[in-house]
């Protein structure tokens, strides 16, 4: 099934279209698109390298970036602290969806995203992610918080962009 179509992008106001036919149909439809932006700037001088990230949001702004090779010094972010954030963050929203949470409900989920980075041959590689779930949700049993967590973790966007063994500890408390 080949995907033909035209595209519309309109940058000014963030409307990103993707016109589809669906198949041999000649209906089209229009799929929305999210297009998120993040730069890094380096630059390299005889003080030595200064990089910095920052994101299209300006949540990130000019912060400190290490190269990808693990820091010890907690002063700059490096990818795997990204990828840290974004899958705890993605995996939450999922997980929240599964339990069909609606905003005012009452609770809290804590999820700690911790990625294990190793060299190997072909160099710095994560290796392994691990969530950790808190969650105190007084009106979710132990069966719907455990299947919904299996479930985000399969739905989460971070999740399936990965390819790399992510486990999960998974706890509800009252």
């Amino acid at each position: 099934m080949g995907v033909c179509g035209a595209i519309a992008l309109r940058y000014g106001k963030q409307t990103h279209e993707v016109l589809v036919s669906p198949g041999p149909s000649q209906h089209r439809v229009a799929m929305q698109l999210i297009i998120r932006k993040a730069a890094v700037r380096w630059k390299i001088g005889s003080k030595g390298d200064i990089r910095v990230v920052s994101t299209g949001s300006g949540v990130l702004k000019d912060a400190r970036y290490a190269s990808g090779v693990p820091l010890k010094e907690n002063s700059v972010t490096d990818p795997a602290e990204l990828i840290a954030a974004a899958h705890a963050g993605s995996f939450s929203l999922a997980l929240s969806k599964e339990l069909k949470l609606a905003p005012s409900a009452l609770g809290t989920v804590i999820t700690t995203a911790t990625v294990t980075t190793e060299h190997l041959a072909t160099g710095w590689t994560i290796t392994n992610i691990h969530l950790n779930v808190m969650a105190e949700l007084p009106k979710v049993t132990q069966r719907e918080f455990i299947d919904a967590t299996v479930r985000a973790k399969t739905s989460c966007v971070v999740s399936r962009l990965l390819r790399t063994t992510v486990s999960m500890n998974a706890k509800l408390g009252k």
